[in-house]
């Protein structure tokens, strides 16, 4: 650790302003890396999928370059700011959002920085501190480009840099290629299913309520002020709430919150066992997983029981995700959401027992695929985050972990 030298960024970086323009630009045009692609990425997607109608001085003044870090600076919460993004590559005749800053190294640095030590070192929770220092909430969270500068961060030789970077991004493609491979596999069954029972559906088959072919159960939540009940312990019950479902494809693996055993039975909340499909129906409607284990899940979250052996989950996982809740009407003039009777009353065409046990057969290597990589993907991510820490500290580097492993 002798050789890390402290800096603040602001001896290393040039801090600006992203674009603000209406809504109506926005969706056609030219690149346009969003507020989201900078929260959910440690490094800016290749191709990012928004749009804006910009001009040359828009892609002068908020153009993204190789080694740049976009920052969020703007948000409802402490936690929402300060998360970063750095890009590997320049982006032609592009922009990014006005809630971010952007950090471009200065022309005659005190030493040289690599973009992907730099995608990591500001994903620590050691970073993520200190921004909780720096920001300040009034009616949103902010952090200034002042206050960016401020932020001192220890920077190991460039070498050092290098490898602890490139040894963390190898997991990153790792983790990546394997959630595109489960999006394209996911998209190969979604097809079969739209083509044998959305595209080509059977007059003979029978309209039915979803509740006559499944039992639905709701989940409950204790009360909240009852800080005993609840448990970021993963040896608790895991307990699945809206942002657990979707977000890492199919499979229910992890929960951001658990439950206590005593809650549990207190509280009298339903058990979700393994395969059973769950759905989200308030606040965000129409998020779809399948438990992998025996879980519990908050009153946001509905589960479904098939009363026939031959309604699959693979069956019911693609007839929820697919189906058009907007003609279900809404509960609500703010949000899109539906409660637990309009769930039970959902119209569902049945298919023939044969029908549906051919489907389940044709998509089960294919769902067996997915939670194979999705179990791959947990564990690369947790050893990623387990070495991210301590490379940054160092106090472990690059040539013991690759000797440990």
């Amino acid at each position: 650790m002798n050789e890390w030298q402290e800096h603040k960024l602001g001896d290393l970086y040039d801090v600006s302003s992203g674009l603000s323009k209406p809504a109506d630009q926005f969706g056609f045009g030219h690149t346009f890396i969003s507020f989201k692609d900078v929260f959910n990425n440690y490094f800016i997607p290749e191709y990012p999928e928004g749009l804006v109608n910009s001009n040359e001085k828009d892609w002068k003044s908020c153009s993204v370059k190789k080694g740049d870090i976009l920052i969020t600076r703007t948000s409802e919460t402490i936690e929402e700011v300060g998360m970063s993004s750095v890009a590997l590559k320049d982006y032609e005749k592009s922009t990014f959002n006005g809630f971010c800053k952007r950090l471009r190294l200065k022309e005659n640095t005190p030493i040289k920085v690599s973009p992907h030590f730099m995608g990591y070192l500001l994903r620590t929770r050691f970073f993520r501190k200190t921004v909780a220092n720096f920001a300040t909430m009034t009616t949103r969270a902010s952090l200034n480009g002042e206050s960016i500068k401020s932020i001192p961060l220890k920077f190991p030789p460039y070498e050092i840099q290098e490898e602890i970077g490139m040894t963390l991004y190898s997991l990153e493609k790792k983790i990546s290629l394997l959630r595109q491979q489960n999006q394209t596999l996911e998209e190969l069954a979604q097809t079969l299913f739209k083509r044998w029972f959305v595209e080509n559906e059977n007059p003979e088959w029978e309209l039915k309520s979803l509740s006559e072919i499944v039992d639905v159960k709701i989940g409950r939540t204790p009360p909240r002020k009852e800080e005993q009940w609840f448990s970021k312990n993963d040896e608790d019950v895991k307990w699945v709430s809206i942002k657990d479902l979707g977000e890492s494809g199919v499979y229910i693996l992890n929960t951001s919150e658990y439950l206590t055993q005593e809650a549990v039975d207190k509280f009298k909340i339903p058990l979700i066992q393994e395969k059973t499909v769950l759905l989200s129906f308030k606040m965000t409607l129409g998020r779809v997983g399948i438990a992998t284990e025996t879980m519990v899940s908050n009153e946001a979250i509905a589960q479904f029981i098939p009363k026939r052996k031959e309604i699959s989950p693979e069956f019911l996982y693609f007839y929820l995700k697919t189906f058009k809740y907007q003609k279900l009407g809404s509960t609500s003039s703010i949000v899109t959401s539906i409660n637990s009777g309009m769930i039970k009353d959902m119209p569902i065409s049945v298919p023939d027992t044969d029908s549906l046990s051919q489907f389940s057969n044709a998509v089960k290597s294919i769902f067996e695929k997915i939670k194979s990589n999705s179990i791959e993907i947990q564990t690369l991510t947790q050893l990623r985050d387990t070495l991210l820490p301590k490379l940054m500290s160092g106090e472990l580097k690059v040539k013991e972990y690759n000797h440990g492993s």
